[in-house]
């Protein structure tokens, strides 16, 4: 049996065509870690050398790229890994006002730069690497909170279009350094394309009106990702972005992985609820993946979780997972 590499896997995934495996991959946030670029890439080195994921997906502190703007926060021992915080520098109209784009070389966006050319030192080519990238919209709710920021977009628009123009700029140059320290693509976290905090008209102009240029920006990588967060999507707002991969909570929304593959270009990153990978044993995770498996015979699917799994995942049902879909192996 010849073994393909993990690229020829994953873009013969992405054309729909029979892998000679299914890809597997997972990804989580790493408190404390997250802080430092060589405890981040030190912990996500060890992460695929034990489990030799299809794409090790570098995962940042959620507010890594809103940080230098001023939020401050702290790890308060959230399962999910995530960061609290306790300042936010946006809380009036006028302090969007003083925004200004960040300079990738420096503070904690330098960090993450940094941990992504470590990763990549480290692992070598063989191993597709996705960068961490907030929506704009996404990067505005963590300056501000989601109440105060919504507040802010339905009676202040025109002052949070110009803020969203600046954080578009910050986030253009952070994926033109990541594009330097070597990765493979983005992973594209949209978190506002659903019901009820916008209306579809307010997410088509403050959130895909800004992602678009984005996504397009980065559209010489080639293993892009999209990840569409919660439970009661715009799916279909957000299925046509040009991007490989599509990563959404097919377990807990309405959106089925088999829906989901009607709607979108490339292929679909999950199956498995990330709350079953948590439970204390693995039977009901590998049966979602075998389910997954029967809903796309096995095609335009790279299995995994439809979101983060938690720090607290235990470590047999991540093995269990990564051997179930070894099994899976044909002859080619």
């Amino acid at each position: 049996m010849t073994r393909w590499s993990k690229r020829k896997r994953l873009e013969a995934i992405m054309a729909g065509e029979l892998p000679d495996r299914p890809a597997v991959a997972l990804w989580r946030h790493w408190p404390g870690d997250d802080q430092d670029a060589a405890a981040l890439a030190s912990t996500h080195v060890r992460w695929q050398q034990d489990h030799d994921w299809d794409f090790l997906k570098v995962g940042p502190a959620s507010s890594y790229s809103v940080v230098d703007w001023g939020v401050k926060d702290r790890w308060i021992g959230h399962i999910e890994g995530t960061r609290e915080s306790y300042e936010l520098p946006i809380e009036v109209p006028d302090d969007w006002e003083r925004l200004q784009p960040l300079d990738p070389t420096r503070g904690m966006l330098a960090t993450q730069i940094e941990a992504l050319r470590l990763v990549r030192k480290s692992v070598g080519e063989d191993v597709p690497v996705l960068a961490t990238v907030f929506s704009p919209l996404s990067q505005a709710k963590h300056l501000a909170g989601q109440e105060v920021m919504l507040g802010h977009l339905r009676r202040y628009p025109e002052v949070l279009r110009r803020a969203l123009d600046v954080l578009s700029e910050s986030t253009l140059r952070f994926v033109d350094a990541a594009r330097g320290a070597g990765i493979s693509g983005i992973f594209y976290a949209v978190q506002h394309a659903r019901y009820p905090l916008l209306s579809r008209e307010e997410f088509i102009r403050y959130g895909r009106g800004y992602d678009l240029p984005i996504l397009e920006a980065a559209a010489d990588l080639w293993l892009n990702m999209t990840h569409i967060h919660g439970q009661d999507t715009m799916f279909d707002l957000v299925a046509d972005y040009p991007v490989g991969l599509v990563n959404w909570h097919d377990r807990e929304s309405p959106t089925s992985l088999s829906a989901g593959l009607q709607q979108i270009r490339g292929a679909a990153s999950g199956g498995i609820d990330h709350w079953r990978l948590h439970e204390d044993s693995p039977a009901a995770a590998l049966a979602e993946a075998a389910d997954a498996l029967g809903q796309t015979g096995g095609r335009r699917l790279v299995l995994g979780t439809g979101c983060v799994i938690m720090a607290t995942t235990p470590l047999r049902n991540i093995v269990a997972l990564r051997e179930f879909a070894e099994k899976q192996s044909r002859s080619t």
